[in-house]
């Protein structure tokens, strides 16, 4: 059954991913609680949606009544305080799997009886979320692309329990957010990061052997490619802890050594350089996540 109008929607995780998702769900018209593990968060979240909101103003992208009116309706909230109040929970936390697990027996015990659980997973078992649940049959993958507000496709990921009712009230709800669907069984990296990330994970092998610079590995995969991000550039843009966290996923899971991490990536996460988000990765940004250079 699609979601009616007024549904509230909780989006748990204020981070860029959540921002984002409860971004495009506020413009659409839904009422979402923007839920952290404290509120604090989960306030930071809403004021980085509203310098988002303020840039398409200011880019006349959007009316302004209309981004104060998006704005109205995300609503701050602590995780387990948004639970009982929703019709629909996205889970949109970090790629850790306990972590993950966690949330979900949390939002099962809270949520009413028919709530749909989803999460923004981009790697991590739906089966196995649902496991953690009593209501398997209503937990499914909604795995928004980055950077939500602008990327026009929704992977929709069905695990084995995920029911036929499910599905279709998340393909609804995806078209009503104007967003393109692909449907992904439950499978390590679902569709899109069992071939993005060894995509990415290779260039960190060619830049680390010395096969080539960061910009010319980048400028070869926007010219030679057609790519609109070269793969350092785009991997800055998701974080590489991100990145690095998938990798792990589809080597443990797959069993496969072609998918092991390279080093490099490892070490830029060891240090803290995890992209945009932290001002370095493979590339040194200011506060506005201008590139200003390359990482020495």
């Amino acid at each position: 059954m699609p979601l009616l109008d007024n549904a509230v929607v909780s989006v748990v995780g204020a981070g860029q991913m959540g921002a984002g998702i409860a971004q495009v769900l506020a413009q659409f018209g839904y009422s979402v609680l923007l839920a952290d593990l404290s509120i604090a968060r989960a306030e930071a979240g809403k004021a980085g949606i509203a310098r988002a909101l303020a840039r398409l103003v200011d880019k006349g992208k959007l009316e302004p009544l209309l981004s104060q009116s998006a704005l109205g309706r995300i609503t701050p909230i602590s995780a387990e305080n948004s639970y009982p109040r929703c019709d629909l929970m996205i889970e949109a936390a970090s790629e850790n799997r306990e972590l993950k697990f966690s949330l979900f027996k949390q939002a099962d015990v809270l949520c009413r009886p028919g709530v749909i659980l989803a999460s923004n997973t981009s790697s991590i078992s739906i089966t196995a979320l649902a496991g953690q649940t009593r209501r398997p049959e209503r937990v499914i993958g909604m795995h928004f692309m980055n950077p939500v507000p602008v990327m026009k496709l929704i992977e929709v990921v069905r695990g084995l329990q995920t029911s036929d009712e499910t599905v279709a009230t998340i393909r609804a709800l995806g078209e009503r957010l104007n967003r393109q669907l692909v449907m992904s069984q439950d499978r390590p990296g679902f569709l899109i990061n069992r071939i993005l990330i060894p995509f990415l994970n290779e260039a960190c092998f060619a830049l680390e052997e010395g096969t080539g610079s960061a910009e010319d590995i980048d400028r070869g995969a926007k010219l030679g490619l057609n790519h609109p991000l070269g793969p350092f550039e785009l991997a800055d843009l998701i974080g590489l802890d991100t990145v690095l966290s998938i990798a792990q996923v589809l080597e443990q899971d797959l069993g496969d050594p072609k998918y092991r991490p390279a080093v490099l990536l490892k070490n830029l996460v060891a240090a803290g350089w995890l992209g945009k988000k932290s001002g370095r990765g493979f590339y040194v940004y200011d506060e506005q996540g201008k590139k200003l250079g390359r990482t020495p």
